[in-house]
Formats: structure tokens, C-alpha cells, sequence
């Protein structure tokens, strides 16, 4: 028998790694807590979001148009959210110190959001437009 053999296998343990589902959700909920405490813009699409589910129901919408809300809701909020956590990670990683990568990094994310947002005012004169004018014509 060789060395190797009476030796065990030795299992690497991530400590950081979350063991149960609870942690994890707990974790995840917090992110959300802490992501709309701190962040202007997500508070902002937040109530968006509040005033799009409002009108929604005063026109009652249909089904096939609540779906496309949702869509767009779901992603300009989570663009959002991926936005301000690639800052967290690009700030940390420069030590707030301006580099051309972090920047170019941190504008492209914001681009997405910005493009997310233009979807989704699209979509919202589109599904309210028509209705919003037959509301004044009346």
C-alpha cells in the first residue's frame, strides 16, 4: 500500500457557500432590502413599477398585455439590480479610484438599464396610449 492510499480524501469546504435555502433567501431578501435603501434609481423604477400596476387596473388591462408589463417590469428592475451590484464589485475592485476599465464596466452596465427603461416606456404607450386618449376624447 502506498502513501497515498492510507491517506483520506480531503474535501474542500467553501465556508462562504450557503447550506441551506433559508440562508440563501434570507440572503437574497436582504440584498433587496439593502439594494433599495441605497439606490435612487431603483426606488425610482420601484414606483414605476407602483404607478404601472395602478393604470393597469383602472383600464383593465388583459391578460396578454399583463404579461408584457410584467416583462418589461421584471427587466428593467432586475437590469437595475445588476447594474448597482457590478458598481459595488467595480468600486471594490478599483478602491474608488477612477480606471478607464472601471468606468467603461460601469457604463455598460448602466446602458443596459437605460435600454431596458426605453423598452419598457415603449410598451407602456403602446398598452396605455390608445387607452389614455379614448379617456380624454369622452
Amino acid at each position: 500500500m502506498g502513501l497515498k492510499e492510507n491517506k483520506k480524501k480531503r474535501r474542500y469546504v467553501n465556508h462562504w457557500k450557503n447550506r441551506h435555502f433559508i440562508n440563501s433567501l434570507a440572503f437574497a431578501l436582504e440584498g433587496l432590502v439593502t439594494a433599495c435603501k441605497e439606490e435612487r434609481n431603483l426606488r425610482f423604477h420601484v414606483c414605476s413599477t407602483i404607478l404601472v400596476v395602478i393604470l393597469g387596473l383602472f383600464f383593465h388591462v388583459s391578460e396578454y398585455e399583463w404579461l408584457w408589463l410584467i416583462l418589461c417590469v421584471f427587466l428593467v428592475v432586475s437590469s437595475e439590480i445588476w447594474n448597482s451590484a457590478i458598481e459595488n464589485v467595480v468600486d471594490l475592485a478599483t478602491g474608488y479610484k477612477r480606471h478607464p476599465l472601471a468606468k467603461k464596466a460601469k457604463d455598460i452596465a448602466a446602458g443596459a438599464v437605460l435600454v431596458a427603461a426605453m423598452f419598457s416606456v415603449v410598451t407602456a404607450l403602446v398598452i396605455f396610449g390608445p387607452k389614455i386618449i379614448q379617456l380624454i376624447k369622452m
